[in-house]
């Protein structure tokens, strides 16, 4: 984990030329040591012109609970709402962009701030909350994407990929309602830096300041939003660890839990 802490400290000046920008979080502590708040992890939440950009804004406190009770990682207890222009972004190795509408282009100077970050290390989950398909948010997503990285498209990610098995062993593709029974991506040499789920993953983890689920899950009920939680954790742990499941270390484990 430092050395994914070096390496986005080490780009962060590279790519803005901001001295001041902060280091990335310290992920794993060791045992028996206490992080201050400001190097806990947290999800960094995209901010942007239009639309709807916080459809679910408590979505991200039960996914960042999730994370800090099944993995080892420290969290803090609440997310970080960022916008583009924010030299902090490249604090933060995971981007959560949710939406239900349609919402304004990203200006020439973000979409270039955008591709800077994802290309040197950051991941970027997009989550229409709504579960739509082909409607205004998909749209914008598709056409934004499309001007971010115009020599590649977003592709279906085979069960095989590294997101499906950095923590969990995922075969079925949570959220408040399925859409798509998979998970779309870009490709950047052996990097996936960017998500695209239509599910509706936020809808699925918020809850209430009662703590009371906020929306059910369709058809699939409480399971369905228990492999919502599980890939939420799998995208903090490739964000924070790239692709080190692919090691030959690990292939046995896998092969075997996948029988």
């Amino acid at each position: 984990m430092q050395s994914r802490r070096a390496f986005l400290r080490h780009i962060r000046h590279w790519a803005l030329g901001a001295p001041a920008l902060l280091g990335l979080v310290a992920a794993r502590p060791r045992p028996g040591t206490a992080l201050p708040a400001s190097n806990m992890f947290t999800v960094a939440q995209l901010q942007y012109r239009g639309g709807q950009w916080d459809p679910h804004p408590r979505a991200v406190a039960p996914l960042l609970q999730e994370v800090r009770l099944r993995t080892s990682v420290e969290t803090r207890d609440e997310r970080q709402v960022i916008t583009l222009r924010d030299p902090a972004l490249f604090a933060h190795p995971f981007l959560y962009m949710a939406g239900a509408r349609g919402f304004e282009p990203f200006s020439d100077e973000e979409r270039e701030i955008l591709r800077r970050y994802l290309l040197f290390g950051g991941l970027m989950l997009i989550d229409d909350v709504r579960g739509n398909k082909n409607r205004d948010f998909d749209a914008s997503v598709r056409q934004e994407i499309t001007r971010l990285f115009p020599d590649r498209s977003l592709k279906i990610l085979p069960p095989e990929h590294t997101i499906f098995r950095t923590f969990y062993l995922i075969r079925t593709i949570g959220g408040v309602r399925i859409v798509n029974p998979y998970l779309e991506g870009i490709q950047v040499e052996d990097r996936t830096p960017l998500l695209y789920c239509q599910n509706g993953l936020g809808a699925a983890w918020e809850r209430d300041y009662l703590g009371r689920w906020v929306a059910s899950c369709h058809p699939g009920g409480e399971a369905q939003r228990l492999e919502a939680f599980k890939l939420g954790v799998n995208c903090a742990l490739y964000a924070l660890t790239v692709n080190y499941k692919q090691d030959l270390i690990h292939l046995p484990f896998i092969r075997k839990k996948l029988g």
